[in-house]
């Protein structure tokens, strides 16, 4: 058994390697809008520059997702990135994972009243 494993293992490292993932641009400061062309290719466009921090992008972006809404586009969800990570907007809140395909960590929730703020800081009323 132990044999099989190591078997498959040695197998498929090379799969493993050649594994691409969508990676987003890592220019610091700058905070992209992302969409995916008909035949699936990303297209970054910026959205800010001189972004101090993740936070401030997602507000960028939850800014951005809100205005077309307003103009009557039934837009959800918005992907973005800020310095190598992506950024994802959903009505739960905002999420962020290293690649596009990747596992996705909560980075700010969602209060009653529909703010964004950091998970484990819900304020009090």
């Amino acid at each position: 058994m132990r044999r099989l494993a190591l078997t498959a293992l040695i197998a498929l490292t090379p799969l493993a390697a050649c594994t691409k993932h969508l990676e987003a641009p890592t220019d610091i400061g700058v905070c992209y809008a992302m969409n995916l062309d008909k035949e699936g290719k990303p297209h970054f466009n910026t959205v800010a520059e001189n972004m101090p921090n993740m936070e401030n992008c997602a507000a960028q972006l939850e800014g951005m997702r809100l205005r077309f809404v307003r103009m009557g586009a039934p837009l959800k969800e918005i992907t973005g990135s800020y310095q190598g990570s992506f950024i994802f907007i959903r009505p739960e809140g905002v999420f962020t994972a290293q690649y596009y395909e990747g596992v996705q960590y909560p980075a700010l929730v969602r209060t009653g009243d529909g703010r964004l703020v950091v998970p484990g800081r819900m304020p009090v009323d």
